[in-house]
């Protein structure tokens, strides 16, 4: 967002992100975000805050962050060479105002075939546990992506494309001089 030339400031909420629901992987998304953005709104009303989730899934199977880097290899590998989607929500709300609105995007994105050293290099040049899927876009993720059908920003996590045009509906506009 910095890039993008919009001046924000950063709250972690302690929200844990729910994957042990049955729901599609928008429900999933639409759900933790929202979680998210309550959570700091609640706690700061008079403020606009957005808040995104983003998770990655393949054969129907949701695939969150993982909890270790046998984890993270065991993600890469399926990924290898194969197509899946990722889908980030964004919620965007100012409390005080009464003003909320939602939306979702999904990209699809897809894997060069990956040997075991190719994984492995790769993780140690990223940090795995922090990223739904064990992978980034940006960075050394050209090295893994063969290439993405739709928002390359979604993939990173935050589709700026229809994000940006929303956040005006809110009075916030980039400033032109960090762009």
């Amino acid at each position: 967002m910095f890039e993008a030339g919009f001046d924000f400031e950063t709250c972690a909420p302690q929200i844990a992100e729910r994957f042990d629901v049955d729901l599609t992987l928008r429900e999933l998304t639409a759900l933790n975000a929202l979680r998210k953005a309550m959570a700091v709104a609640r706690a700061h009303p008079k403020k606009i805050v957005l808040a995104a989730d983003t998770l990655v899934a393949i054969d129907d199977r949701v695939l969150g962050k993982p909890n270790s880097v046998d984890e993270a290899v065991a993600m890469l590998q399926r990924l290898s060479g194969r197509a899946h989607e990722v889908c980030t929500s964004v919620v965007i709300s100012h409390l005080r105002r009464g003003k909320s609105t939602s939306f979702s995007e999904i990209s699809r994105v897809r894997f060069r075939r990956l040997s075991r050293d190719e994984i492995d290099c790769y993780l140690q040049r990223i940090d795995p546990l922090d990223k739904a899927g064990a992978y980034a876009a940006q960075g050394v993720g050209g090295e893994i992506i063969e290439n993405i059908d739709g928002s390359f920003t979604n993939v990173v996590g935050l589709p700026m494309e229809k994000t940006v045009p929303v956040l005006a509906e809110f009075g916030i506009e980039p400033n032109p001089q960090t762009n």
